[in-house]
């Protein structure tokens, strides 16, 4: 039996991530960590384009059901029991496609991963159909969203359940499954935009953008008590450390501005704000990846060069400020200053061929985020949007 969902107030006052909410991003962050343990180890192999493609597919399917979770429970979640069951299943969907991320990684079989995900978005097919039952007003969209979630799992069940093989033709006919998940909302939000709550939103990307980057604070934890389980001090390894946990808290200070990183309401706005955290979330996760092979690689654990690690990290970090600039420098900011962290994104992946490259990484983020932070707060946008 399908429940019955209410809107939610799009301008309700001092709206928070719920503990359910939070509890959905640990889930969804064991798989992430799942995926990026894969890319570590595929990197201290030198299976790097192998590695990349993997982490790319398992990382994006983590991400469309979280999006399509969070942008829900924003408008519609009214804390009933129907709600909560339903998370409870997504959840579960969740570690089976952690389970899934890790015989991927091993072993190219999608099977476990597709029946987790499908799963999560079956969870979400049901939340969709029961705000439609609930909600007059947005019931044209919710059963768009309803209906062509369980269309495309159809999908995914025909190509990972029957098809699947670890070859060109099926990771071009993956990409079109994920093309046709992004058009999802594009094609149902026509219908009507659902009443997501703005700053609710703000907080959920950023709480989940602090979780991914606890990730490469957890590799540099690895790196210290690498060497403190050695017995003697390793300096190499407590620079790698102590650069990695710089470039971390300057990933973290270019995210945390002072101005709203979104504002307003038009589609547009909101899609391009919405999926460049795709970039955001990816390149935050890829240095944590990158981090961790450094490591390896550093301590002769690899069969890698450390030169490897520095720009996997180098990389990683550009794809990070990269997506910083589509989704919010591009329109907040004005003039020259849209492109600082774009300038940064480019001077990074000059760094590893510095003979300093972790230190000089971490020179250039702290730079960056220092410049940008002075410049930002006489930018006319920002100035006015205080006003």
């Amino acid at each position: 039996m399908i429940g019955r969902l209410e809107e939610r107030d799009p301008d309700e006052h001092h709206r928070v991530a719920t503990p359910l909410e939070l509890f959905v991003d640990l889930a969804s962050v064991i798989a992430i960590a799942a995926a990026a343990a894969g890319l570590h180890h595929a990197l201290a192999e030198a299976h790097y384009l192998e590695g990349l493609l993997v982490f790319l597919i398992t990382f994006f399917a983590i991400w469309i059901a979280w999006l399509n979770y969070t942008w829900f429970a924003s408008a519609f979640d009214d804390d009933s029991v129907s709600f909560k069951l339903a998370t409870f299943v997504f959840l579960s969907g969740s570690l089976v496609m952690a389970a899934g991320v890790t015989e991927f990684t091993h072993s190219r079989l999608i099977r476990v991963m597709v029946i987790g995900y499908v799963i999560m978005r079956l969870a979400m097919a049901y939340l969709w159909f029961s705000a439609a039952k609930g909600s007059a007003r947005y019931r044209a969209t919710c059963l768009r969203y309803g209906w062509s979630i369980l269309a495309v799992q159809v999908y995914w069940v025909v190509l990972g359940l029957f098809l699947w093989e670890w070859a060109p033709p099926m990771l071009v006919l993956f990409a079109v499954g994920a093309v046709l998940e992004l058009i999802i909302p594009f094609w149902s939000e026509r219908a009507g935009m659902t009443p997501w709550h703005r700053h609710h939103i703000i907080e959920r990307y950023g709480l989940l953008t602090i979780i991914v980057l606890g990730e490469t604070l957890l590799s540099t934890s690895f790196a210290l008590r690498e060497t403190f389980d050695a017995g003697e001090v390793d300096v190499a390894l407590i620079r790698l450390a102590a650069s990695a946990a710089i470039i971390t808290f300057a990933m973290w200070w270019v995210y945390f501005t002072r101005e709203d990183s979104v504002q307003g309401r038009e589609p547009w706005r909101i899609f391009t704000w919405g999926y460049g955290h795709i970039p955001i979330f990816a390149g935050a996760a890829a240095v944590g990846a990158g981090v961790a092979a450094a490591i390896d690689m550093q301590t002769h654990h690899a069969h890698a060069p450390l030169a490897a690690g520095h720009w996997a990290i180098a990389i990683a970090v550009a794809v990070y400020l990269v997506g910083l600039t589509i989704a919010r420098e591009a329109f907040n900011l004005t003039g020259a200053n849209r492109f600082i962290l774009l300038a940064g994104a480019l001077l990074s992946l000059a760094t590893p061929l510095l003979p300093w490259p972790m230190e000089s990484l971490a020179t250039l983020m702290v730079a960056t985020a220092a410049i940008r932070t002075i410049l930002a707060k006489n930018d006319p946008k920002v100035v006015a949007s205080f006003a």
